[in-house]
């Protein structure tokens, strides 16, 4: 055929199409009928079209075919850890997110016989002492062009409400390392798993980077500047659509916020599942969860996706759950194609409207965080954690309600499941008695009232 299909057609204005729906409703209200309302404050409607758009949406500068299928490992004996790593290297994984969990860690052992230059590594520190800085600082700039390290000094205070030692030291590490490496990291993941909307995760991530990038506007030249690699470190819900949208929004807001500091405005963005809908009663819609979750991350342009196995909450770590995990994603690359086509979800009306939404009430929040006196300040005075509560109190209450719905969990349970003795770590919150700078943002899933209640009737 030399004629397209579509000619046969005349073409339907949005207009046309809501007096079209509006007469097949017969008398229902069109906004309280087909308007979803949001957390975000987004009115979600029933179609999107061409001609709601002035221009062309830019082309994502995304490489969806490029991402990696990590595997994240938590590091408490450097030569376990190791062993691990090329266990999983030899089973699909292509890159490696080490959790060091202990103060002390032999760097050769951990990265022994691992090729730096073909794998990417990343190190995330639970503390970091001088000993074990002077040892990265030891390093060859060279081992950093594929070896990452996540020391974010903002993102540690705001999770546990301390320093990793104190304000300076630990901005001293802070410039100490990206001198060093040229990197620096964000990790926003803590504000979803707290309750955040997507709007409070972009506006918190852009006010977090904004702290660092305001300390280091005079250490840094302008050619470093140019090649600084910011990471960030990004939980993925289950809101499918939102949450590619709120990858793409992140991108584009860093890339204007880069653009006024002369920093390099392309980042890199490590993935990873939400904790908060994760359940320990029919813990195998996990698996499911953690799937959509997953191609969310891929279809919003990460860099790295590192999934969540589907008994991470309530077992250790363990064989089963992490080939499963891994999997997923090896399933998803070599057998759904995620891999095939860079920016697939550009052009998508949808798409392209939530992004340009999300971006838009998340910049109108940055800035009304840096005109109350920034974001480290709100934090150090609590209004953060007051606005990510009260978000997750109204997220709450539609679950309690039943209209925020978990299946399995408080949606069709199965009532002769039981989970008491199957419990190798807690997977409720726990409080830990200890003096706190601020008061810490608090993780917590959804269905943990309703969790401890059966298992205490069990």
């Amino acid at each position: 055929m030399s004629k397209s299909l579509f000619n046969a057609f005349e073409p339907v204005s949005s207009k046309a199409w809501k007096q079209k729906i509006q007469v097949d409703l017969k008398g229902a209200d069109y906004n309280d009928t087909l308007i979803w309302k949001t957390y975000d404050g987004i009115d979600v409607k029933p179609f999107y079209h061409a001609d709601q758009f002035e221009d062309f949406p830019d082309i994502s500068n995304t490489q969806v075919t490029q991402w990696k299928v990590c595997e994240t490992i938590n590091v408490t004996n450097c030569k376990a850890a190791n062993a691990k790593a090329h266990d999983v290297l030899n089973r699909g994984a292509e890159s490696i997110y080490f959790n060091l969990n202990t103060a002390t860690f032999d760097i050769a052992q951990l990265l022994k016989d691992i090729d730096t230059n073909l794998t990417p590594i990343d190190l995330s520190y639970k503390t970091i002492s001088r000993k074990e800085l002077d040892e990265l600082l030891k390093l060859d700039k060279a081992s950093f062009s594929k070896m990452y390290v996540h020391f974010d000094c903002i993102g540690h205070l705001g999770k546990t409400g301390n320093w990793f030692s104190n304000l300076k030291s630990d901005h001293q590490y802070l410039e100490a390392l990206v001198k060093h490496t040229n990197q620096l990291t964000v990790d926003l993941s803590h504000y979803q798993n707290a309750g955040a909307t997507n709007v409070q995760q972009l506006a918190y991530a852009l006010a977090h980077a904004n702290e660092y990038l305001n300390h280091l506007d005079q250490t840094l030249s302008s050619d470093e500047k140019q090649s600084l690699t910011v990471t960030f470190k990004v939980s993925v819900g289950s809101n499918y659509f939102f949450e590619i949208a709120k990858l793409r929004a992140l991108r584009q807001l860093w890339a204007s916020l880069a653009s006024a500091y002369g920093v390099n405005t392309q980042c890199r963005i490590i993935s990873t599942p939400s904790k908060r809908n994760k359940t320990i009663y029919d813990y195998n819609v996990n698996m499911l969860r953690t799937t959509t979750e997953c191609m969310s991350a891929i279809l919003g342009g990460s860099d790295v996706v590192s999934n969540l196995a589907y008994d991470a909450i309530y077992h250790k770590d363990n064989e089963f759950g992490s080939r499963i995990a891994r999997n997923q994603l090896l399933v998803l690359k070599h057998e759904s194609y995620f891999d095939k086509v860079n920016n697939p979800a550009d052009g998508t009306y949808y798409i392209e409207t939530l992004t340009e939404q999300l971006a838009e009430k998340a910049l109108g929040l940055f800035k009304n965080i840096e005109s109350g006196g920034g974001f480290l300040h709100q934090l150090k005075e609590g209004i953060i954690q007051r606005k990510i509560k009260e978000s997750a109190a109204v997220e709450q209450a539609d679950f309690d309600a039943g209209t925020l719905v978990l299946l399995g969990t408080n949606k069709h349970p199965n009532s002769e499941d039981r989970m008491k003795n199957d419990l190798e770590i807690s997977p409720f919150l726990e409080t830990e008695a200890r003096k706190n700078l601020i008061e810490p943002i608090i993780e917590k899933r959804l269905s943990e009232q309703l969790e401890m209640n059966r298992l205490n009737n069990e």
